[in-house]
């Protein structure tokens, strides 16, 4: 049976200063403002990478604290909406759905409930198609008007959970997600979890913390000579590195993170591994986390588990 959920979609991440987030991630990241609006009070930024070709992949919203407002996952068909509101509801979840633009521009037909973490999540169809910026006849490899690094492509999110396992029965029995790595303490609870439903190594994955509270999202570059260009970019415009670039042994990806103005994590990723739906786990265990997360550094510095809630 081919998946009902494809990817994920775009987060919705709150900011103290809209004006001056706005201007680092088009002048710095290089996404493309796609629109701007009022709901409920608070202004909001509609952002998109230059190769997706729906209306936004990241949703900035004026608000007095940064975090996670939700993430949003596509789904295939509109069907697709009542199959999940039928299985949440079946297990006692409140659903709650919405037309298309009525959550905003461009905004397709969608619905939206909590997960155990207190994490609203959506499933959306039929987002605003509004292309990539090349031609669909002989297109170029990539614009040539490109700003700042311009990654192509939305990744990942990662979250934060009291109850990593009980997040991740959540992702896998209610809305079938698959399993691909987890990181197991000795007494045998799960510490990290890395779920997904796009053939890659993960679309959300979860770490012990807070419950509601986002540790990063990921955009993905194309090969690691972009991560290090990148990075040159990043130093040069003074943004907090977090850390510089290296590899990952969980997912086999190559990253470096830092910070946007305000205080969310962001994440630059490539590598990693193709997954079928008959993908056995990957488990790490406590003792190599750190090699599981830094691969060459084999430990994990202390500001990497601050909490952005």
């Amino acid at each position: 049976m081919p998946d009902r959920i494809l990817r994920l979609q775009h987060v919705e991440v709150r900011v103290p200063d809209l004006e001056l987030c706005t201007a680092y991630y088009t002048e710095v990241l290089g996404l493309i403002e796609t629109a701007r609006d009022v709901k409920d009070g608070a202004d909001r930024v509609f952002l998109k990478c230059w190769d997706e070709r729906e209306h936004h992949s990241v949703v900035l919203r004026q608000a007095p604290t940064y975090g996670l407002d939700h993430m949003s996952f596509k789904v295939a068909e509109a069907a697709d909406l009542d199959y999940f509101t039928e299985k949440l509801e079946a297990a006692s979840v409140p659903v709650k759905r919405y037309a298309a633009r009525e959550l905003g521009p461009g905004w397709g037909e969608a619905i939206r409930f909590d997960s155990p973490s207190g994490h609203l999540v959506e499933l959306v169809h039929g987002m605003e198609r509004v292309g990539n910026m090349l031609p669909m006849t002989n297109p170029p490899p990539r614009p040539q008007d490109l700003v700042g690094i311009a990654p192509p492509r939305l990744d990942h999110v990662f979250v934060m959970a009291e109850d990593v396992g009980e997040f991740t029965r959540f992702f896998i029995e209610l809305l079938e997600f698959r399993l691909t790595e987890q990181i197991v303490a000795n007494d045998g609870h799960q510490l990290a979890t890395f779920l997904e439903h796009s053939h890659t190594p993960h679309d959300i994955a979860v770490i012990t913390g807070p419950n509601g509270g986002l540790h990063h999202f990921a955009f993905w570059m194309d090969d690691w000579n972009g991560i290090r260009e990148a990075a040159d970019t990043l130093a040069y415009h003074g943004v907090t590195i977090d850390v510089a670039p290296t590899r990952h042994g969980v997912t086999r990806g190559y990253t470096t993170y830092f910070f946007d103005p305000v205080g969310n994590r962001n994440e630059l990723f490539t590598g990693g591994y193709w997954v079928d739906p008959d993908f056995e786990p990957i488990t790490w265990t406590e003792e190599e986390m750190g090699r599981a997360i830094f691969y060459y550094h084999r430990q994990v510095n202390e500001r990497f588990f601050t909490v952005h809630s």
